[in-house]
């Protein structure tokens, strides 16, 4: 078979292929991005699905609209405003899923050999997509308070990005926060330099605590000329449910008009009836009260987590406790002899029945193969305790 060339540039998705070892009995994964299947509101869904059945039974089993299902773009733009962004449902289409809007990005924007600049590490899901229409990535520096802008400024003055793309709240896999000052610096630099930035936003509402500053986009109000400048994914997949596949992007009419073009020749339209499903259940008004369940579960899973790394693994790991989203994002550090590589780690960590996933995959260049990610979302705290334990007699 004589594949696109495009493929040399992609490989199999480390996590999923990590999947395969799975299977072993009693093991303990840590490993996934999933939304814990408890969370769901099942009710709450079989509501929204029978009301959609009852009241739309037309559209919402019938082909619609690529830009998408006009009761749900109107409901998204309600939500939006409730995050603090003024969002107009024409300035919105539906998706099928976020990952299907950063797909349409690479379509639209990313021709071989155009730049773009990806946070380090970075959600593989990007860097495997980006690099599938040809990019070349260029990696920008992370901490705790997500990237850093001065590196970022020096990136795209000199390589000249088609677009910068970031996950600054609760980023997968590093878990970071980018901070206030840090988000009107990117909108000042997406005007001093005319780039696009890309906010990628699907974990915002799974705080523990205290809100996370206001998203980009909302922030854009105070940046003259930046709103153009940001196109934004959104999804209900970690705050409803994965299986839905709904996301949105917003963006620039120009850019919307294009991505919609390339999403008509992709699957039509995003499944009506899902839409219709999602439409309803943002109409009835229950996901404040759920998200407030599912922050409150997080935050004592990732807390016990912190504890237990701490206990357990003491000074051979170290890492910044997460403020919200599904990640924890470690290093190993050897001390004590203790070992360094993660992938090594790994190994020995599958053999104790516990699993994550390493961190170099997450890099676009330069990777640390000393880090790891771990999630808390699908175990409760006595797995959470016990796979910790596991971990701690692998180091």
């Amino acid at each position: 078979m004589q594949f696109a060339d495009r493929l040399n540039n992609v490989e199999t998705s480390a996590i999923r292929e990590l999947f395969k070892l799975l299977g072993k009995p009693g093991i303990i994964s840590f490993a996934g991005g999933f939304p814990d299947p408890a969370m769901f509101d099942v009710e709450g869904l079989k509501e929204a699905s029978a009301n959609a059945l009852t009241e739309e039974p037309g559209p919402a089993l019938q082909y619609g609209a690529t830009e998408g299902y006009q009761p749900l773009r109107d409901q998204l733009s309600t939500y939006m405003a409730t995050k603090g962004a003024t969002v107009a449902a024409n300035e919105l289409i539906v998706t099928t899923g976020s990952q299907q809007a950063l797909d349409l990005l690479g379509k639209t924007m990313i021709s071989p050999g155009d730049k773009v600049i990806v946070e380090g590490p970075t959600f593989l899901a990007t860097i495997q997509c980006f690099r599938l229409y040809g990019a070349e990535l260029i990696s920008a520096p992370i901490d705790a308070h997500g990237v850093k802008t001065d590196e970022l400024e020096k990136l795209i003055a000199e390589h000249k990005p088609k677009f910068v793309y970031l996950i600054p709240t609760f980023g997968n896999p590093s878990g970071a926060m980018l901070s206030l000052e840090r988000r009107k610096k990117v909108l000042e630099l997406a005007v001093k330099y005319n780039t696009l930035i890309v906010e990628d936003d699907p974990y915002g509402d799974l705080y523990f605590h205290a809100a996370p500053p206001p998203s980009i986009l909302s922030l854009s109000k105070d940046v003259p000329g930046s709103r153009d400048l940001i196109a934004y994914c959104g999804s209900l997949s970690k705050v409803l449910s994965p299986g839905l596949r709904v996301g949105w992007m917003i963006a620039q009419p120009e850019l919307l008009a294009k991505a919609t073009m390339c999403k008509q020749f992709s699957d039509a339209h995003t499944s009506t009836f899902a839409q219709a499903t999602a439409s309803q259940y943002l109409k009835l008004g229950r996901l404040p009260a759920q998200l407030a369940i599912v922050r409150k579960v997080y935050a004592e899973r990732a807390a016990a987590m912190a504890e237990a790394l701490r206990r357990e693994l003491g000074d051979a790991i170290e890492f910044t406790e997460p403020e919200g989203g599904l990640f924890f994002w470690a290093r190993l550090t050897g001390a004590g002899g203790k070992v360094k590589d993660a992938g090594e780690f790994a190994k020995r960590a599958i053999e104790q029945g516990v699993a994550f996933v390493p961190g170099a995959p997450f890099y676009a260049a330069d990777a640390d193969v000393a880090t790891l990610r771990l999630s808390f979302a699908t175990a409760d705290v006595g797995k959470i305790l016990e796979g910790v334990g596991r971990l701690g007699k692998a180091i």
